[in-house]
């Protein structure tokens, strides 16, 4: 007597190496029917942004090619997942559905909903662990409760078993006698009807794929100096491998036994530890699911940020007039990516200097960003602002001249991504206003005209923004 089809509903695990709910669907011995379900709808207020729906396109042709060498496919269908989950059902004769779980608070909601639905529909209904180290749910401190700072967080998990890596699938998957439809990728529309994204082909290849080129490239090239190297936007010293381990492309679980293998040095201790970072995001995010829109320190609510649409527009085009920053938010709209140090400086550019919401620049980086996930961009707008866990401290205020110096200390970074600049000597290329008018003349500088003078005084912003901090710590 033939099996009922699994049902294996892919989401942000678009990868056959270290998948736990394939390998659970494989282990039955029954026909697979890989299913992505388009429902953006469910996402609530973070539907994937421009960026990521790019991203998305690539990743899923990439996705459906691979198992198509291995004789299977991925449906698509759109819609309310429950509703496309029991016509899937219906028509494949399915008798359980699996999938590796996802941690933001919409997601949670709508899938203990669809699990408890399929359960009573009389479905086996499952769900994996397939995109951290360790469950959220299952962390806590010696209270029994959340961590809410980075370092003792990451002691107890350093300390905890990482499970075994899933093998891939050696063969052909299981076919059903008979495929369910498809709906066309292309009919989807994730890619921009206007071509913004050009610049998005030269950096990025999407997929498992690409993935896996992108570890070996780091483990090969770059993580014996990453603890030196790591905070050089000038250099390539990172991995570049935030958007796949967003979309799944590759698991946190293949990186940490990956970075083991091939290193026992600092920087791959480092490295690991910015895994952690993500761990400790989705952590946070799992138990304080309300900091994606509202301050995890509930009197910053009251924190008076500032108003103003044309400083926030200048900072979206990298039009301050501060080198680095500028440097960076173009890089963001050209490649969809910003190295994480540039990132650090932007973000206190605009809480700090231009004492903007940081809830603007999340929404900003979340539309933008191919990387754009929940979890880490909520931390990382937080810590930032100085309103979350662990956070910054208020009178951390970077210094964008001090920190170009110091992290692109030849301005090779500044004058990729502002050619306007780059005529400029490096002792001048952070601050051109303090420039003598001579060498910005021989350097085809005009301040005002082919760059911006800085829309804030960094001396004068500082000052105001240490003031309504202090003001909001002594509960003014």
């Amino acid at each position: 007597m033939a099996l009922s089809p699994v049902i294996v509903w892919f989401r942000q695990d678009l990868r056959l190496h270290d998948n736990p709910a394939l390998a659970q669907a494989l282990a039955a011995g029954a026909p697979v029917v890989p299913v992505f379900i388009g429902s953006p709808d469910e996402e609530g207020e973070w539907a994937p942004g421009a960026a990521s729906r790019w991203w998305l396109h690539q990743s899923l042709a990439g996705f459906d090619a691979s198992l198509r060498g291995h004789g299977s496919r991925l449906v698509l269908r759109a819609g309310p997942a429950l509703a496309t989950l029991r016509r899937l059902i219906k028509e494949t004769g399915a008798g359980a559905v699996v999938w590796n779980r996802r941690y933001e608070p919409a997601a949670i909601a709508r899938d203990t909903a669809v699990k408890q639905a399929l359960l009573d529909d009389g479905v086996d209904a499952r769900s994996f662990n397939g995109a951290l180290l360790h469950a959220p749910q299952s962390i806590a401190n010696q209270s029994g409760r959340p961590f809410q700072v980075f370092t003792p967080f990451w002691k107890h998990v350093s300390a905890l078993r990482v499970r075994d890596e899933v093998a891939a699938p050696a063969g052909a998957l299981p076919a059903p006698a008979r495929w369910p439809a498809s709906e066309a990728l292309e009919s989807w529309r994730l890619k921009p009807s206007i071509p913004w994204d050009h610049g998005f082909y030269e950096h990025w290849q999407p997929g498992e794929v690409g993935a896996g080129a992108a570890l070996a490239r780091f483990l090969h090239e770059a993580v014996e100096g990453y603890a030196r190297e790591r905070d050089r936007p000038d250099l390539r010293g990172t991995s570049r491998l935030s958007p796949h381990l967003h979309f799944g492309e590759i698991g946190p679980v293949q990186i940490h036994h990956a970075v083991q293998r091939a290193s026992q040095g600092h920087g791959a201790e480092v490295f690991l530890k910015e895994v952690g970072w993500r761990e400790f995001a989705h952590h946070l995010l799992y138990h304080f699911p309300h900091t994606t829109t509202e301050p995890l320190r509930p009197e910053f609510g009251r924190f008076p940020w500032a108003d103003d649409d044309a400083r926030l527009r200048a900072w979206q085009r990298g039009r301050t007039g501060y080198p680095i920053v500028d440097a960076g938010m173009r890089e963001l709209w050209a490649t969809g990516w910003m190295h994480n140090r540039v990132r650090m400086i932007v973000a206190s550019f605009l809480v700090k200097h231009l004492r903007l919401p940081w809830l603007e620049g999340a929404r900003w980086f979340w539309d933008t960003l191919v990387d754009a996930d929940l979890a880490s961009n909520t931390l990382g707008w937080q810590w930032s602002a100085g309103c979350g866990a662990d956070a910054a401290p208020y009178f951390r205020v970077f210094n964008p001249i001090l920190q170009g110096v110091k992290f692109d200390p030849h301005g090779s970074y500044v004058r990729t991504h502002v050619p306007e600049l780059a005529r400029l000597p490096a002792e001048h290329i952070h601050a051109p206003w303090e420039a003598p008018p001579a060498v910005l003349a021989s350097a085809g500088v005009r301040l005002g005209e082919t760059y911006p003078k800085p829309c804030v005084d960094h001396k004068a912003a500082r000052d105001a923004a240490l003031a309504a901090f202090a003001e909001l710590k002594k509960g003014g």
